[in-house]
Order: structure tokens, then C-alpha cells, then sequence
């Protein structure tokens, strides 16, 4: 009877754990958002659409699988910083004025030889920007950061991580720091080597290690950890001498011969074997969080609390000046360009009560993350915080092939992205509606090889369900279909100012032709009073359509920094502006109606400032 009881009770104890492990799902589920560096839509191998891919990729692949994945996931900007601020910050970066990397310098031509040069854009995402690593502590999480930062002018420079909420961080390269001979010095397994081989022939990669320690430190805790991989930037080399070799004879190339740029495909077996090991680091990561039991929820997996957000950066990058890294084809260009193959990038989202194995076509951007992760914790949004991107919970949990599930403030179901982009040689913004994307090109002004506008149908919706068209951006549809894209041009024109974006300016100093560049306005006198500095300008044909105050802080120092005073008052032929307390030397940039900068004091190409000596050399000097 003793017996009979005992049993009772035992089964009553196993009925009543297993009820309470089923009811006793812990409120707040992990986060870890997985941001790679430079890794294209095509460079995952689910993503194989026409010419399959060499990379093997079967932990990123097997993710894809237990979750959602997104064939129209897009970054919020075609370069680095921008996009990593973005998704912090959740502002767009055309009203963060953060738009490229690095920044916080006077506007000036790349070269002489440029007739478009960039708008000011700043250097960093503000330090008192409420960023999602605060919201998340405020929301009672420990937040964790690997890997690389780039939010500023400089890795190292001001903000770090810790300056904008993160408990911890750790920002080693690990196995992809440089080498000096990409053929020799590979790893080995030797006991005292840095980079020791492990038993499936891949190197000690700190990087990694530090986001595994996190969560290993942190799992009785619900943590946020945003691993941003350096994988898979420049520079391209690998320390796996037999990985080279495995896409050395895949690919049936020589690692000894240089990858041109002309060269079309993804035949670097450098590339190849750096998109692997990428995978194998973030496959230990998944594996750890689906083998490890959860201290807050006995009898599960850390992986059946934890969403895993999975992307890029931005598009794959191409190549360098001298070498090409991948092929994005089909997709048109590539990291630097705000075409698809600039901004599309691959994204898997998994986690609990998304639904495993669906593909959606589904537009979806970087910024939804900070108001989807938000939703996931069941947090509300930060009181007076501006997010540019939307929910993607409700897609995610009920249908994520639904489009009318991502919804605008009104109600709307979402149609419309944009992205803004002057700068380089791409000088562009886009827009993208339903199937329609529309890009705007910015030195177009007695240029040939620019057209204003281009149109062109990436997909056809006609027949109810949305068919493959025109992904390649080849087929130009702007004079064919005229009102359409003056439409969507115009769409484009209000979000951007909505932003108050900054755009590019002709470059008066461009030694050929350019209409009008006789006309722009010429510095006559510039005096300073009490704080304020009064500017004499005389009008040479063109009317000045406003002028900025580019200025300085901590000029001379080692991370000089620039900000803008925009809109200065307009008189006559007078320009006034106070200057900002604790400025130490400035500029004044004079934008005619022809829309020609000019700098006040002159800043050319030629004068080699910002990288071999700082700005402030030729600015004006605060007078006390």
C-alpha cells in the first residue's frame, strides 16, 4: 500500500511539473538580434534563386526552417553605420542625418574631378538617442553586445557601447583579424596558437566566444544580446588553410590568382570560406541556446524562449578597387548603391509561436525591429520616442504571408519604403511601392549617363499573388510610364523633406562644364560679434537659397567632429548666425538656387583635409 502511494504521489509530482513547465513560459523571452556585416541575399545558400551558390551555409539554412523567412527583407540603408543606427536609434537615417559611414565633416568634392559633392550627415547616432538597449533595460533586461560597433566617426570613438545601454560589451575581431600574408600563418593546432584549429578544423574565433559567455553568464536572467559579426567584411582571407582549399577546389580556381572585379559570379574561395565560418560561429550560437536548459523555465530549452532575429547590414559587397569579393546577381550592384542589391538582405525570424518553414514575400526593413522586439517583450514604446519602422509581431504570430498584418499609425497596410542615399558615385534615393521601385538620381544636371528618374517593376501583383518581374532593375519604364513615376517621385519628395533629409550640391570648383557654376555667390566679408557672425555676400547671377554654419567643438583633436546649424537668417545680401556655445572654429556653406555649395573658407578635394590633417586647419577660428 506504502508502495502503491508512494507511486500516487510521484505520478501526482510528474503531472503537476509537467503542467506547470506547459503554464510557466517565463514573460519576458530572450533576444538575441544577429547582425552580420556585409553578407548578401544571395550568399546564403536557402536564398539560391537562379545560379546556386558554392557557400555552404546548413546552420543558417536549418534556422530558416524553424522560423520565418523573408524574401523582401531590406536594410535601412545600403552601407554600414547607417543601417546599425538605424536599427538602434529606430529613426530613418535620412532624419538621423546619418546616411553613410563615418561623417562629421564639412561637406567637400571626393575629388576635383567629382560634380556632385555629399551634404553634411553626422558623424554618430546621438549619445542621449533613447536606443533600443535602453528600452530593453528599462523593460528589466540584461543587454549584451559582441562584436563590431561602428556608430561613430571611428570604431573607438565616442559613443561606445555602454554609453547607450548596454551592460555589457566586447568588441574583439577575433579569427578575422587582419593577416599580412593571406597564404601563409594560417591557424593550426597547436596548443599555444591564438587561432587554435577545433576539431572540425575551424579557428578560435573570439568574437564568437564572447557572445556564447554572455548568454552562458546570463541565461538565468532574460537578456538582450546584439552580436554583430565582423564576418563577412573585408579584409577577405581566412585562417582554415584546408576551408581555402575546400572552395579552391570547388570552385576550381587558383588562391593564388586575384578575383578581378570584371569577373562575374561568387568563384573567391576566400569569400567562400569566410561565408562558412560565418555560419559555423553562428551555428554554435543556435546550438548552445537549443542544448542548453532554461533556468527560468525547467525542462526547455533556452531556444523555446528566445527570438532569434537573423540579417545583414546591407547588401553584399561586390568587391574592392582590385578584387571581387561576390555576385549579388540577380540583383543589380551591390553595398554603396541603394538598388536591391544594396539594401535587400537575407532575414530569418524565429522564436515562440512563429510558425516554422514559411517563406514570405513580405516587405520587411531593419527599423521594424525596434517596435517588433519591443512587442515581443510586451513592452511599450518609450514616451515621445520616434520609430520609423513597424510591428512585425502580429505578421509573424498569425500569417506571415499576409501583408495587411504590417500595418501604418493609421491603419493602413503598409506599402511604401524609401531610402535615401547621396553619396559616392551612387548619389541616389528610392522608393519602393507595391511592386513599383522608383530611383531618383541626384547629378543628373547635363549628364548623360543619368537619367533624373528610373522606373522599373520588380514584381507583378496584377493577377492577385505577387510574380517575379523585373528584379534586376534592367527594364527602365520612367518615359513609358511618365505619370507613375512622377507620382512616386512626388511620394518620395514628401518623405524626405517629412524628414527634413539633407541632399547633395554641385561642386563649383569641378573644372569642366556645368551650367550655372559662373553664377554662384562669392564671400565678400565675414566678421564676428559678441558670438554671432555676420556674412557679406555678393550675387553673381543666382539667388542664395540658404546657407549653414558647418562648426566644430573639439577641433585639432584626435576625433574631430562637425555639426551643422541649418537655415541660417537670410538678408539682402547678409547671412547672420549665432554660434553655438563651445564651438572652436567653423564654416559657412552658401547653397544657391542652382543648388552650388560654397564653402566659406574654401574647402577643395585637393587640399587632402580630414584624412591627413584635420578640418579645422582651414576653418575659422572662434574669437573670444
Amino acid at each position: 500500500m506504502k508502495n502503491i502511494i508512494t507511486l500516487a504521489g510521484t505520478l501526482l509530482a510528474i503531472a503537476v511539473t509537467s503542467l506547470l513547465g506547459e503554464v510557466g513560459r517565463p514573460e519576458q523571452p530572450n533576444i538575441l538580434l544577429l547582425l552580420t556585416d556585409d553578407l548578401g541575399w544571395q550568399d546564403v545558400k536557402v536564398y539560391d534563386i537562379d545560379e546556386p551558390s558554392p557557400y555552404e551555409t546548413p546552420n543558417i539554412d536549418a534556422l530558416a526552417g524553424k522560423g520565418v523567412m523573408f524574401w523582401q527583407g531590406y536594410s535601412p540603408a545600403p552601407t554600414c553605420a547607417p543601417s546599425r543606427c538605424a536599427i538602434l536609434s529606430g529613426n530613418h537615417p535620412a532624419r538621423a542625418q546619418k546616411t553613410h559611414v563615418v561623417g562629421g565633416a564639412p561637406p567637400v568634392p571626393i575629388s576635383k574631378n567629382f560634380r556632385v559633392m555629399d551634404p553634411w550627415y553626422s558623424g554618430r547616432m546621438p549619445a542621449d538617442e533613447f536606443t533600443l538597449a535602453r528600452a530593453m533595460k528599462q523593460a528589466g533586461y540584461v543587454t549584451g553586445h559582441s562584436g563590431k560597433w561602428h556608430i561613430a566617426i571611428d570604431h573607438n570613438a565616442f559613443p561606445q557601447p555602454e554609453d547607450v545601454g548596454f551592460d555589457y560589451t566586447r568588441s574583439t575581431r577575433g579569427a578575422h583579424s587582419g593577416m599580412k600574408d593571406r597564404l601563409s600563418g594560417f591557424a593550426t593546432d597547436e596548443p599555444n596558437d591564438p587561432y587554435r584549429l577545433d576539431g572540425n578544423g575551424f579557428p578560435y574565433h573570439q568574437t564568437n566566444e564572447d557572445a556564447l559567455n554572455f548568454i552562458k553568464e546570463n541565461k538565468d536572467k532574460p537578456f538582450f544580446l546584439y552580436y554583430a559579426t565582423w564576418l563577412v567584411h573585408a579584409p577577405i582571407m581566412t585562417r582554415s588553410e584546408a576551408l581555402l582549399q575546400k572552395y579552391v577546389d570547388k570552385m576550381g580556381v587558383d588562391s593564388r590568382d586575384i578575383y578581378q572585379r570584371s569577373d562575374s559570379g561568387q568563384k573567391n574561395p576566400f569569400y567562400g570560406a569566410m561565408v562558412e565560418e560565418l555560419d559555423y560561429y553562428v551555428g554554435q550560437v543556435f546550438k548552445y541556446l537549443e542544448t542548453t536548459e532554461d533556468p527560468r523555465w525547467p525542462g526547455h530549452m533556452l531556444s523555446e524562449n528566445t527570438y532569434i532575429i537573423f540579417t545583414s547590414d546591407n547588401g553584399g559587397m561586390e568587391g574592392g578597387p582590385s578584387e571581387r569579393y561576390t555576385d549579388n546577381n540577380p540583383l543589380d550592384r551591390g553595398k554603396i548603391s541603394a538598388r536591391e542589391g544594396g539594401t535587400r538582405v537575407p532575414l530569418i525570424i524565429v522564436g515562440p509561436n512563429i510558425p516554422a518553414g514559411v517563406q514570405t514575400d513580405v516587405l520587411a526593413n531593419g527599423l521594424d525591429f525596434y517596435p517588433t522586439i519591443l512587442s515581443m517583450v510586451g513592452a511599450q514604446k518609450p514616451e515621445g520616442k520616434n520609430l520609423d519602422g513597424l510591428d512585425l509581431l502580429p505578421l509573424l504570430t498569425q500569417d506571415p504571408t499576409d501583408p495587411s498584418l504590417v500595418k501604418n499609425a493609421d491603419g493602413r497596410p503598409r506599402d511604401t519604403m524609401m531610402w535615401h542615399f547621396p553619396h559616392g558615385h551612387a548619389m541616389e534615393s528610392t522608393i519602393r511601392i507595391g511592386d513599383y521601385k522608383l530611383i531618383r538620381k541626384y547629378d543628373h544636371v547635363n549628364n548623360p549617363s543619368n537619367e533624373p528618374l528610373e522606373l522599373y517593376r520588380l514584381y507583378d501583383s496584377s493577377a492577385g499573388k505577387q510574380v517575379r518581374g523585373d528584379i534586376e532593375e534592367d527594364i527602365n519604364l520612367a518615359k513609358t510610364m511618365p505619370e507613375k513615376a512622377q507620382q512616386m517621385n512626388q511620394e518620395l519628395s514628401k518623405m524626405l523633406l517629412g524628414m527634413e533629409a539633407s541632399f547633395p550640391s554641385y561642386n563649383p570648383n569641378y573644372p569642366k562644364e556645368l551650367p550655372n557654376k559662373e553664377s554662384v555667390p562669392t564671400v565678400v566679408s565675414l566678421e564676428q560679434m559678441g558670438g554671432e557672425v555676420v556674412v557679406k555676400f555678393k550675387n553673381n547671377g543666382a539667388d542664395l537659397s540658404h546657407a549653414n554654419l558647418i562648426y566644430t567643438l573639439n577641433g585639432g583633436e584626435r576625433y574631430e567632429e562637425w555639426f551643422r546649424l541649418p537655415n541660417l537668417s537670410i538678408s539682402g545680401d547678409t547671412v547672420t548666425a549665432k554660434i553655438p556655445a563651445g564651438t572652436t572654429h567653423f564654416f559657412i556653406n552658401l547653397i544657391d538656387t542652382n543648388n552650388f555649395l560654397v564653402s566659406y573658407p574654401e574647402l577643395t578635394a585637393e587640399m587632402k583635409l580630414g584624412k591627413n590633417e584635420p578640418f579645422s586647419k582651414a576653418a575659422l577660428k572662434v574669437t573670444k
